[in-house]
């Protein structure tokens, strides 16, 4: 088959999943990744012939796509702040509002780029860590997760970028794992925060897919990861220092009304789609 043909079948099917521009986006990275063939490639030569196995490979992609399996599961990768992650199944594909989080940290300390201590709770595949110290190479960066799988992927990532990140295994929620962590600068975290009697608002693509443990909260303790955030901070946050969070929309004063017990100061913030789901706080 040409790579023409291919390239409108591809398009065609997967707009049975999706619209016209999703489909395009998602069709182009696929055929970048799997065959190296760009949109341009594709109109210079459009009558070039695709092997048969690498053929079956796009196909293969394919069907994935089409079970609502995720583009960035499908092909390994994702991208968050300018840098290319590998994702699998055990780690959250990387949020665009979760890079507006990280843009808000280092846009705060673009002037005071001195030593800092950070800690990202909830790591994953490393993406909120691995940014800021790509950014901020003097910064000592700690990565906790309760996954073995996530922090395996995240120090892949991590040394793809030479970025000497301390990540730990640790249940966060268990308060008496605290004791073996510094005193930090700053705390930034994208914790767990829908709620389970969420479940059937979800798109497929989220819950047939990614992580449940690194999504959901018990119903009748939503605000558990703010809660325990709240009282580790309030014994390991420097007195100057700052916390960044990303919350639920529904949840937001919640979680700001929680740490205005303890903190100076609390701020809700709007992501790029207009809800609020940034809270910063100042110790």
């Amino acid at each position: 088959m040409y790579v023409k043909e291919l390239y409108r079948y591809f398009l065609v099917q997967l707009q049975n999943n999706y619209t016209l521009s999703e489909a395009t986006v998602i069709t182009d990275w696929v055929f970048e990744k799997v065959l190296s063939l760009k949109k341009i490639d594709i109109l210079k030569n459009p009558i070039k012939a695709i092997p048969p196995a690498a053929e079956m490979l796009i196909q293969e992609k394919m069907q994935e796509l089409l079970n609502y399996k995720p583009v960035q599961y499908v092909l390994g990768e994702a991208w968050f702040y300018r840098l290319k992650l590998k994702v699998n199944e055990h780690v959250l594909i990387p949020r665009p509002e979760t890079e507006e989080l990280v843009e808000q940290l280092i846009n705060d300390r673009k002037t005071k780029l001195t030593d800092s201590t950070i800690l990202d709770i909830g790591t994953g595949s490393g993406c909120i860590s691995i940014a800021i110290k790509k950014n901020w190479p003097a910064a000592k960066v700690i990565g906790l997760d309760i996954n073995k799988d996530a922090l395996a992927l995240a120090k892949e990532n991590a040394a793809k970028y030479n970025a000497h990140i301390q990540f730990t295994e640790m249940d966060f929620l268990d308060e008496s794992t605290w004791m073996s962590l510094p005193i930090f600068n700053i705390i930034i975290s994208n914790p767990p925060y829908i709620p389970i009697k969420e479940k059937d608002n979800i798109n497929k693509t989220v819950i047939d897919f990614e992580p449940h443990i690194a999504l959901f909260v018990p119903d009748n303790t939503p605000l558990i990861f703010y809660e325990k955030i709240a009282k580790f901070g309030s014994t390991h946050l420097l007195p100057t220092g700052k916390i960044y969070l990303e919350t639920h929309e529904e949840y937001a004063n919640e979680v700001a009304d929680l740490f205005r017990k303890i903190y100076q100061t609390v701020m809700i913030k709007k992501d790029m789609f207009g809800k609020e789901r940034i809270i910063l706080i100042t110790a």
